[in-house]
C-alpha cells in the first residue's frame, strides 16, 4: 500500500532488507561455484561456462513472464515469496551435488528464482512510494543490494579460512540469510488489495506500450549491447600492473562506491529530474569506458573503478523509477518485466562482441565500442525519449 510523505517507509525498507539478505546468499555461492565445479567436481571451464550462461539466460526469459502474470493475477507478493524461496531452497541441491549435473540443476533452480520475483518485486516498490519519491526509492534499493553483493563474498571468503575451504558447508550455510529474506517478505511487506487486472492485458510485445516506453526500452537496450562484462575490467586491471591479491579490493570498492552513491542520485533525480540524471550517467559511462581504453597505470584504473561506480548509482535505481513514471499502471509488472529480458538479453552477445574485440583487435576495442554505444544510447535518449 502507499506509504505516503517518505519512500522509506515499511514496504521500501523491507524490499531493500530482502535484496540485501538474497545477495549475501547469493553471493556466498556464486564467486565458489566455479572453483566447487572445476576443483572438486573435475568439470571443464566449458562446462562452467554452459551451466552460467544458461542460468542468466534463464532469469532474462523468465522476467517478462512472471511480470506478465502477476499483473494478470493481481498478485505480487506471492511471486516474491515463491521467487526468493526457490532461490534458497537451490542451496541444499549444489550443497549435495555429486557431479556437475546437479550444481547445473541448482543454478538454473537458483535463476528460475530470480527471473520469478523481480518483476512482481519493482511493482511492490513502485505500489508503495509516492511519485515524486520513486527515484530514491529504487536507488535505496539497488544500494541496499550492492552492499549484499558487498559483504556476501566477503563472508565467504572468512568462512572458506575458518572451515578449511569446505564449500559444501558454506553453501548450507548460505540458507540462512535466504531464508531471513523469505520470512522478512512475509511478515513485513504489504501487498496492495486488487483483484485480476480488468482491463485488456498486454501481450508480451513492445508493440502493446507507447512510444516513449518503446524507445526507452530500445535505448537501454543497445546501451546492454555495449556494457560488457565486467570481467573485462578486471582483466585490464590485472594488465595494468594491479596485483591479483589487489583485485578484489578494487572491485569492492567499486561495490561500495555505488552502494553509497545511489541514494544521493535518487534524490538529485527525484528534485531535479529522472531524465536528467539518466542522460548523464549515458555520457559518464562514455568517458569511463574511454579512460579503461587508454589507462595505463595503476592509479587511473582505482580512479575509473570508483567513477564506474558513481555511473552505476546514477544509473540503476534511477532508470527504473523513470520507467515507472511512462507505463500504464496496470501493466507496471510486464512493462518492468520486458525491461529487464530486453537488458538480460542485450547483455548476452555484448560480452561476446566485447571478447571478440579484446581477441581479434585489441583489449582497447572492447572499450572504445562500449564507449561508443553509451554515447550512441545518449543521442537517442536525448532526442527520443
Amino acid at each position: 500500500m502507499k506509504e505516503p510523505g517518505s519512500p522509506f517507509g515499511k514496504n521500501i525498507f523491507a524490499a531493500g532488507f530482502v535484496s540485501f539478505l538474497m545477495d549475501v546468499s547469493s553471493e556466498m555461492v556464486y564467486p565458489l561455484a566455479p572453483l566447487f565445479l572445476t576443483v572438486v567436481l573435475g568439470a571443464s571451464m566449458s562446462t562452467v561456462g554452459l551451466i552460467e550462461g544458461s542460468a542468466e539466460s534463464l532469469a532474462s526469459l523468465l522476467r517478462v513472464f512472471s511480470g506478465w502474470l502477476s499483473d494478470k493475477l493481481g498478485k505480487r507478493k506471492a511471486l516474491m515469496v515463491f521467487g526468493y524461496g526457490l532461490a534458497t531452497l537451490s542451496r541444499p541441491i549444489i550443497a549435495l551435488a555429486a557431479g556437475w549435473r546437479q550444481v547445473f540443476a541448482a543454478r538454473l533452480v537458483d535463476r528460475f528464482g530470480k527471473g520469478v520475483r523481480t518483476a512482481p518485486r519493482d511493482a511492490i516498490i513502485i505500489e508503495s512510494v509516492e511519485e515524486k519519491y520513486l527515484a530514491r526509492a529504487f536507488s535505496f534499493h539497488r544500494a541496499m543490494d550492492t552492499l549484499g553483493a558487498a559483504v556476501g563474498p566477503a563472508l565467504a571468503f572468512l568462512l572458506l579460512k575458518y572451515l578449511d575451504n569446505d564449500y559444501r558447508k558454506i553453501f548450507w550455510i548460505s540458507m540462512v540469510p535466504g531464508v531471513m529474506a523469505v520470512v522478512t517478505i512475509a511478515l513485513f511487506i504489504t501487498e496492495k488489495k486488487k483483484g485480476p487486472a480488468e482491463a485488456k492485458l498486454p501481450k508480451l510485445t513492445l508493440g502493446c506500450f507507447g512510444w516513449n516506453v518503446r524507445f526507452f526500452i530500445f535505448i537501454a537496450a543497445i546501451f546492454a549491447l555495449g556494457n560488457s562484462s565486467d570481467a573485462f575490467l578486471i582483466l585490464k586491471a590485472q594488465r595494468t600492473g594491479i596485483t591479483t591479491a589487489l583485485i578484489p579490493i578494487v572491485y569492492l570498492t567499486f561495490n561500495l562506491v555505488y552502494a553509497f552513491s545511489a541514494v544521493p542520485a535518487g534524490i538529485a533525480a527525484d528534485r531535479f529530474g529522472r531524465r536528467r540524471v539518466i542522460l548523464i550517467g549515458f555520457i559518464l559511462f562514455a568517458f569511463v569506458y574511454a579512460g579503461f581504453a587508454r589507462a595505463s597505470t595503476p592509479a587511473a584504473i582505482w580512479a575509473l573503478f570508483a567513477v564506474y561506480g558513481v555511473f552505476m548509482g546514477l544509473t540503476e535505481g534511477v532508470q527504473k523509477a523513470f520507467l515507472a513514471t511512462i507505463i500504464p499502471l496496470e501493466f507496471k509488472a510486464t512493462a518492468f518485466g520486458v525491461y529487464s529480458t530486453a537488458i538480460g538479453v542485450a547483455m548476452f552477445p555484448a560480452s561476446v562482441i566485447g571478447g571478440w574485440l579484446w581477441a581479434h583487435v585489441s583489449p582497447a576495442a572492447t572499450f572504445y565500442y562500449g564507449s561508443a554505444t553509451a554515447a550512441l544510447s545518449a543521442v537517442l535518449f536525448a532526442v527520443l525519449v
